[in-house]
């Protein structure tokens, strides 16, 4: 087995008293498209974070391309790691186009280049929203700021690219269009994404492996969704009885809703 593209390695890490991350050991060997899932509060964003190098672990390590994360110089790991957060309305005095220029910074010496240009324009286009170059960012709807926020993510041109939840705001036919284009991206570039998600279904449908988080912070597993997604993974993590089936060589989960049981007269 080669160099792993991320390897974390016995993470723990905690605000004050409270420990939110609990001794988390994984390792992605080959690019691809890789979801976390998990329920509210397990430490998703917290977790990727400590990837991107924006915290540092209590203790545990966080390798990129067998290098320490806390080895990296801020520029060196930027055109390594992508990291798209969720946007907040600092950027809304901004135009989209100049927003997603920002994800050109680690590129940049002194001044915005032809290339840049180029790059950004693509990136709009790619998410199907060139036409909202010179709109600001305020102007957007929330499904809009997502795509932005996506463009922006994009022109860093990662190795890896790090995604917070890309596809929330969006409505069901925008969803799909984003995590197909995901993972095309992933086969044609050869590049890894690792994407926090709480759609279950667009996590198994689209992803390689699905790296599975449960209360209070721990690794539940990873692995293929069709091996990872099952019954007794989501009665366990999310505590909701469901029934999986198989569609076209995916699992698919069907949430089954136990309500009060009603007395007829």
């Amino acid at each position: 087995m080669g160099e792993p593209i991320i390897e974390v390695e016995g993470l723990t890490f905690g605000y004050d008293a409270r420990t939110i991350l609990h001794d988390i050991s994984f390792r992605i060997d080959e690019p691809g498209f890789y979801c976390i899932i998990g329920p509210n509060g397990v430490g998703k964003s917290t977790l990727i974070r400590c990837i991107t190098g924006h915290i540092k672990p209590d203790s545990g390590k966080v390798s990129v391309y067998g290098k320490e994360v806390k080895d990296y110089k801020l520029s060196e790991l930027a055109k390594t790691v992508g990291y798209v957060p969720v946007m907040n309305a600092d950027f809304n005095v901004l135009t989209v186009l100049d927003t997603v220029l920002i994800g050109r910074y680690s590129h940049q010496r002194w001044r915005t280049t032809p290339e840049d240009l180029a790059i950004a324009h693509g990136a709009l286009e790619s998410m199907d929203i060139g036409d909202l170059a010179m709109r600001y960012f305020s102007e957007l709807s929330a499904g809009q700021r997502q795509k932005v926020s996506l463009a922006r993510g994009l022109v860093q041109e990662p190795r890896i690219l790090i995604l917070d939840e890309p596809t929330s705001n969006l409505d069901i036919r925008h969803q799909m269009y984003v995590s197909a284009f995901l993972k095309t991206l992933c086969e044609k570039t050869a590049m890894t994404i690792l994407m926090i998600s709480h759609d279950l279904n667009l996590a198994a449908k689209f992803s390689d492996e699905v790296l599975v988080m449960e209360p209070p912070g721990k690794l539940y597993g990873m692995g293929a969704p069709k091996d990872i997604v099952t019954e007794e993974m989501i009665e366990r993590v999310y505590e909701v009885p469901c029934e999986v089936i198989d569609d076209h060589g995916s699992p698919h989960v069907i949430l089954q809703i136990r309500g009060p049981q009603h007395r007829t007269s």
